[in-house]
């Protein structure tokens, strides 16, 4: 299969740089010799992988760190480190629907997949796993970077029972901080979550809250294909999209939130650039640290937004981040990279 890769503004990177050093999460209160103890100081380097595009949604990746501002809750943030980051291992969760409700789809699903991973996987760099969701999520395959083996996993799974979606975001978030690491001096890699789903959700013990904050916990990006069958054909050849259904746009909520995209294939041919933006994308993007001025160790959802001064640009990353708490737990951070 061919495919058009989309045109990028590129220009020779510089030599990769080192990771940011990863800050403490905090600092205990040490006795003084009065037997009073110093004020307790909290720290949290916060990571932001971010994608820009122009106004056609071509991917833009000569920018420099002065062309970026970050804001906490509407103040401005000193960057701590910058990078571009072009070609770290990836680690993807592939997550199907194999409810009765994309039954219909189903082969859809399963050939979208396996065309994905195709494309996307290089052998001996990434590596990925799969998870199915009915009644609960379920990992088929752990992690393998063997496409005929993940091919196989996908083209045994059946349809049938009720859809926990929530729960598997939850999980597979959660099974992405437990992923490989890189061999070699640098174990840094890049996690992903694709979901192939309808949106649909009735079984689920996690609302889509808990979904959520835990990808956002974790620093996933989520990229979801809609199954959604809900197109007309016009003319008996050209088809078009009615509208969103509820289902996708809680897929799209997911996306937004965490730096992700949402996609709208009609047929497995429609995925073809779909599929190229994706892989493209995660090779074109920026990594971008700071310390927050000040963190309160309350727990709080701080709310995150990235500009560029160039005109035209649109930048997409995660939302926010979570605070630590006040007994010392705090946002679920990867490593330098991830």
């Amino acid at each position: 299969m061919v495919f058009g890769a989309p045109t990028s503004h590129v220009q020779q990177n510089p030599p990769p740089a080192s990771p940011p050093p990863t800050a403490p999460q905090s600092q205990n209160p040490a006795p003084a010799k009065n037997g009073s103890s110093t004020i307790r100081r909290v720290t949290q380097l916060v990571q932001l992988v971010a994608t820009v595009t122009d106004r056609r949604q071509k991917f833009i990746t000569d920018l420099d760190e002065s062309d970026f501002h970050i804001l906490d809750d509407g103040h401005q943030q000193k960057i701590s480190f910058f990078s571009r980051q072009t070609d770290l291992p990836l680690r993807i969760a592939l997550l199907l629907d194999t409810s009765n409700s994309i039954r219909d789809r189903l082969n859809f699903e399963q050939d979208a997949s396996i065309d994905f991973l195709t494309d996307l996987l290089r052998r001996h760099k990434d590596m990925a796993f799969i998870m199915t969701f009915d009644n609960e999520p379920q990992v088929v395959q752990d992690y393998s970077e063997d496409i005929d083996i993940l091919a196989r996993s996908i083209e045994k799974q059946r349809a049938g029972g009720g859809t926990a979606l929530n729960d598997a975001i939850y999980s597979a978030s959660q099974h992405l901080l437990q992923a490989p690491p890189a061999p070699g001096q640098d174990p840094a890699v890049r996690r992903v979550l694709v979901v192939f789903s309808d949106g649909d959700d009735n079984l689920s013990d996690h609302s889509l809250e808990d979904a959520l904050d835990m990808a956002q916990r974790a620093g996933i990006a989520i990229y979801a294909i809609s199954t959604n069958t809900n197109w007309v054909a016009l003319d008996g050849e050209t088809v078009r999209k009615l509208h969103e259904s509820q289902g996708e746009k809680i897929l799209k909520q997911f996306a937004d939130q965490t730096g992700g995209r949402i996609f709208f294939p009609y047929s497995t041919n429609d995925l073809a650039s779909s599929f190229q933006d994706i892989g493209t994308e995660l090779r074109s993007q920026y990594l971008l640290a700071f310390l927050p001025d000040s963190l309160v160790p309350n727990g709080k959802f701080h709310t995150l937004k990235v500009e560029t001064d160039r005109k035209g640009l649109t930048v997409r990353t995660r939302k926010g981040y979570f605070a630590p708490t006040a007994s010392g737990e705090s946002e679920i951070s990867a490593a330098p990279g991830h």
